[in-house]
């Protein structure tokens, strides 16, 4: 198998290409999903996070979910009066700092990804178990150093053009892209 990026052939070749395909499939999955209900995908993942952190009962403020989405608090204040005049979030008061709030799903939202994401999930889980028990370690540790990794590229700045280092000019796009992936917690 050639690949856009790696000279050499191989099977290390065709696991990253497998890699890149199911992370192309996850990152099209929330863009539809998205689309599906009726938001854009920055506000799917700020609905996402807020469900992680009710499920972990470690409520999330406004300021937490803008650092974690990485956008600036007015974005993040303009994202919450969308999610809340949708139905998605409510705002509450924080009951640990009552100079801040926490904002909360509201079970239209749980429901809404529950039925787009449930039958999804039990279906990956099968595929998930039929890889065979010895093998698990392995591959939890391969995609364990391969996320490793994508967040120390992401934080180093590395991945950030910068003007004393212009880029250079751009090659056309592959047919299977690479995107951002991770699992959707909620199911």
């Amino acid at each position: 198998m050639n690949s856009y990026w790696y000279d050499e052939e191989g099977s290390a070749v065709a696991l990253l290409s497998a890699v890149r395909r199911f992370c192309g499939a996850d990152h099209e999955m929330r863009r539809r999903m998205a689309v599906g209900m009726d938001m854009n995908t920055t506000d799917l993942a700020a609905l996402r996070v807020v469900i992680a952190h009710e499920k972990a009962d470690d409520p999330v403020t406004p300021l937490r979910l803008a650092r974690h989405l990485g956008i600036s608090g007015a974005s993040t204040s303009k994202l919450l009066d969308r999610l809340t005049g949708s139905g998605h979030v409510e705002r509450a008061p924080n009951p640990r700092d009552r100079r801040s709030s926490i904002v909360r799903a509201t079970d239209h939202a749980r429901l809404q990804v529950r039925e787009r994401l449930g039958g999804m999930h039990e279906r990956m889980l099968e595929i998930a178990q039929e890889v065979p028990a010895p093998a698990r370690p392995v591959v939890i540790d391969f995609l364990l150093a391969m996320a490793q990794q994508l967040e120390a590229e992401a934080s180093s700045g590395a991945l950030t053009v910068r003007a004393d280092r212009p880029s250079q000019p751009c090659q056309p796009c592959p047919p299977s892209r690479a995107s951002p992936c991770s699992a959707f917690e909620e199911g």
